[in-house]
This record gives C-alpha cells, structure tokens and sequence, in this order.
C-alpha cells in the first residue's frame, strides 16, 4: 500500500512534465507568427515597394519592433516616378542614395498614427529621411473633407493622397497612397498647409521676385538652405487691418511686400528652435539685410519672443517644420523691416 502511495504522489509531477513538455514542443514546431509592414506591403501585391525596400536594404529595419507608420505608394504611384526621369526604366536605375531618401520619407519611425489621429487642422510628425544638417524632415497629414491628404494632396508635387487607411500590422500600420512622396521644399510645405494661404499668396503676387524659385533651391546650393517665419493668415489679416487701402496682398507698394517677405527668410543657415541660444537672445540677419532679435524662452504662450526689425513684437507658435532644403518655423505677426 505504500508503494501505491508513493504513485499517487509522484503522478502529479510526472504529468506535469508531460504537459511542459508538450506545450514546449508545440511552440517550437509551431513558433507564433509576425506580421510586419513589409508583410502587409508583399500580401497586397506591392511589388514597387517591395522591389525598392530591398534595393534599399531596409527590408530588415522594417521588420523590427517599430512602431512603424508607412505612407504605401502603389505599384502605378512608383510607375509615375519613373516616368518623370527618360532614364528611370526600373527602381534600379533611381541612384540608390535618393531612392533610400524617398522610401525613409514615407515612414514615421517610432510611432503608429492611425487615420482617426488626422485632423482637419492637421498634423506634423517627422519621418526617417534627413535634411539639412542631418536632421528628420517633416511630413504634414490633414483631413480634407473626408480625404486625407499628405504634404498637399495629390495636386502636389511633393503630396498624395491615402487612398486606403488603417492596414494594420504587429509593428505598425499602413496607409495606402497614390503617389510617391518626394523630400518637400519649404515652399512644398508652405502650400501644403492651408494655414499659410495668405504667405503663397504674397509670394505669388505678380510684381514680385520669383520667390517660388528662390525657396525650391535644393540644399547645398546657394542661397539655399534656408530658416522661413511663416506668418499665419491671421498675421496677414492684421497687417492688411492696419491700412484701410490693403484689401489684399497685391495692395501693397511691391517694394514694401518684397522687403517684408525678405524680412522673414534667413538664407545660407537652416536653423532649427535648437540652435537658438536658450535663456537668451539670438539675432541672424534676415534675406532682406537687417536683424530680428529671437529670445528664448518666450512669453505670452510664445515658444519664443520675436523683435523685428521696425522694434515690434511678434511670437513663434511653432517650430521645426523640417524640409529638405530649409526649415520653418510658425509666428504670429507679419515681420516688418525699419522704413
């Protein structure tokens, strides 16, 4: 009867082994399965993307843990890169070193936003390619009315719209668009954001340099690159407010708006709220020939203060908005040069 006993106590234990054992092998045969953005990119037939993330080596980096946001060009979106170059006949042809840039601009490293994150005020995140300086460019997502438009939309040459949302991945997510999102300009990004509509329209208004030009200097070419204050509609409105014969940028004497637009633009440095001097005062000269006087930290809700070059006060909002060939930083009041 004891050796019965001993039995009784020992079969817990051995069952317990076999269960451990069973499980243990089971995982091994049948170890859980991952899916990644570049999974979902090759099960949708994506065979552009899945060509360049390759020929860019970045397959790997995209198989890790992520997050991963990725804008997804189709297989026509890359079709239509190629055809903009008589030299472009497949993804090899591109020069590798510009297709990595491309690919790392549609990806947003770090965090997944999902289309219920856009809004119709918009948004601004960076992404994994590099800019002047070596530093992250911006990408700027909005709804537009129940499109969600990326850097402009497709009416840009630097957007593209989402055409399918929400592609969910186990280290991120996928949005589908129809166009190959190119490193943005400062004007690229000054378009894409209706906030700055009054800005475009200043710098459109005939009578004026080619400012469209001038700001679409690829970095590393002078004046390029450059540090843009973009004044806010609002800020547009007010100047306009202070004369009752302003109706509109193109009122304005033509030499007054072209100075004044110089006067926000810093040529030849891209810099960023980090190279400002903190618990001071930093004062470039500006494209049109006198200083402002930058001062951090700022007052009033401003991340900084800013003092133009006619003695007023303004504020930066917002900073950072990195492209490739400049950045740009949002204030408040429209800066005035000294008369």
């Amino acid at each position: 009867m004891k050796k019965i006993s001993n039995y009784f106590k020992l079969l817990p234990v051995f069952l317990l082994i076999l269960i451990l054992t069973a499980c243990s092998d089971d995982d091994y045969n049948n170890p859980p399965t991952t899916t990644t953005v570049v999974d979902v990119a090759i099960a949708n037939d994506f065979d552009s993307l899945a060509a360049a993330l390759i020929r860019a080596d970045l397959v790997t980096t995209l198989q890790g843990p992520g997050p991963f946001t990725v804008f997804a060009p189709t297989n026509d979106a890359f079709q239509d890169l190629l055809n903009t170059n008589s030299d472009w006949n497949s993804i090899n042809d591109i020069p590798l070193d510009l297709l990595t840039t491309v690919l790392l601009n549609h990806v947003i490293i770090g965090t997944e936003v999902p289309s219920s994150a856009i809004t119709a005020d918009g948004v601004y995140t960076n992404v994994g390619a590099t800019g002047p300086n070596n530093t992250n460019l911006s990408i700027y997502a909005r709804l537009n009315g129940t499109s969600v438009e990326i850097n402009g939309g497709f009416t840009s040459t630097a957007g593209a719209n989402v055409t399918t949302a929400d592609v969910t991945a186990d280290n991120g997510v996928v949005h589908v668009i129809n166009k190959v999102l190119l490193p943005p300009t400062v004007v690229d990004m000054a378009i894409a954001n209706p906030e700055f509509g009054s800005l475009v329209a200043s710098l459109t208004t005939s009578g004026q340099p080619d400012f469209v030009t001038i700001l679409s200097t690829s970095n590393g070419t002078s004046p390029a690159p450059f540090t843009v204050f973009a004044p806010t509609n609002a800020a547009f409105q007010a100047l306009l407010d202070s004369n009752m014969m302003w109706n509109s940028p193109a009122d304005i004497p033509s030499a007054t708006l072209t100075a004044v637009l110089q006067h926000h633009v810093l040529a030849g440095n891209n810099v960023q709220s980090g190279d400002l001097t903190p618990n001071g005062t930093t004062s470039p000269a500006t494209l049109q020939g006198q200083t402002i006087d930058i001062t951090l930290p700022g007052t009033n809700g401003n991340i900084a203060d800013v003092v133009d070059g006619a003695g007023n006060d303004a504020g930066i909002i917002a900073v950072d908005v990195q492209t490739s060939n400049g950045v740009i930083h949002v204030v408040n009041a429209v800066l005035l040069p000294a008369s």
